[in-house]
C-alpha cells in the first residue's frame, strides 16, 4: 500500500526554484533516504511533505487521502482544516535540532500531545512515554530536563515524542547533523532497529554509508530534480548519472 504520493511537486521563494518538479511515491514498510548536496532542495522536500511549507503546485497524498491536490488554475489547493488537521495524524517529523521543550521533562516532552491533541487519560499517556523511554534506553532519564541530557539523548527522546502519536510514516531531517560524532552511532542504531521493525520512513541524511545500510530506496537530487532513484546497491555503490558518480566520489562508500 502506498502510505505517502508526492506528484509533481513544485516550491519556489521568490524567483528561486528551490524544486522544479519532483514525485515520490513511498509504500508501507519502505525506507527512502534523501541524498544531495547542500541547497538541492531535499530539505525544503520534507518540509513540504510535512505541511511545514506551502507547496506552490502539485498533488501530496497520505494513504489515498489528499493534503494538497492542484486546482483549476494549475496551483496547489490544501485540503479543509478537519481533512488536514486528520492527516498531521498520519505522520511524525524528527528535527535535526531536537526542538524539545526546554521547560518541560523528558516524560512530559514525550506524553505532552497525547493529552492535549490525541485526548488520552495522564495513566495512558504515561503508559505509552514510559514504554517509549525504555525502548530508547533512556527509563532513568525520565524526569530530567533536556539540559541536562547529551544531544544523542535528546535526539532519542525527539523520537520517541514522534512514535508516541503511531505515526504511519516518520521523517527525519538531518537527524544527525547537530551531534558530536560520537553520538551519531546512537542515533543511527535507534532508526536501524525501527527499521527492522518494519516502520515507514523518509530520511534525509549526510550520512552515505547510513543510507546505504538502512534504506530500501535511495533517492539522490540536485537541483530541484531527483537526478537518480533506485536501491542503494545502485545508486551508491553502482551509481548511473555521471552527477551522482561525482557527488558520491567525495565519500567513503
Amino acid at each position: 500500500m502506498k502510505y505517502l504520493e508526492i506528484r509533481n511537486l513544485r516550491k519556489s521563494f521568490g524567483d528561486l526554484e528551490v524544486i522544479k518538479d519532483i514525485s515520490l511515491e513511498v509504500e508501507e514498510g519502505q525506507v527512502v533516504a534523501i541524498i544531495g548536496p547542500s541547497g538541492s532542495g531535499k530539505s525544503t522536500l520534507l518540509r513540504c511533505a510535512t505541511l511545514l511549507e506551502t507547496m506552490d503546485a502539485g498533488e501530496l497524498i497520505y494513504l489515498g487521502e489528499h493534503a494538497v491536490r492542484t486546482g483549476p488554475d494549475g496551483k496547489a489547493v490544501p485540503a479543509p482544516p478537519g481533512q488536514l488537521k486528520k492527516i498531521r495524524g498520519y505522520f511524525g517529523l524528527v528535527f535535526q535540532n531536537f526542538n524539545l521543550f526546554p521547560h518541560f521533562s523528558v516524560i512530559r516532552n514525550v506524553t505532552d500531545a497525547l493529552i492535549t491533541v490525541q485526548k488520552k487519560s495522564k495513566e495512558e499517556a504515561l503508559a505509552i512515554g514510559r514504554d517509549l523511554l525504555k525502548k530508547m534506553a533512556l527509563s532513568d532519564k525520565e524526569n530530567a530536563y533536556p539540559y541536562q541530557l547529551s544531544g544523542g539523548q535528546q535526539q532519542r527522546v525527539s523520537i520517541a515524542r514522534a512514535l508516541a502519536l503511531n505515526p504511519k510514516v516518520l521523517f527525519f531531517d538531518e537527524p544527525t547533523s547537530a551531534l558530536d560524532p560520537e553520538l551519531t552511532g546512537e542515533i543511527l542504531k535507534v532508526i536501524k532497529d525501527l527499521a527492522a521493525e518494519n516502520m515507514t520512513m523518509v530520511i534525509v541524511t549526510h550520512e552515505i554509508a547510513f543510507a546505504r545500510d538502512v534504506a530500501d530506496h535511495i533517492v539522490f537530487i540536485d537541483g530541484g530534480v531527483i537526478v537518480e532513484e533506485g536501491p542503494p546497491e545502485q545508486v551508491i555503490n553502482n551509481p548511473r548519472n555521471e552527477r551522482t558518480r561525482a557527488f558520491l566520489s567525495r565519500f567513503e562508500r
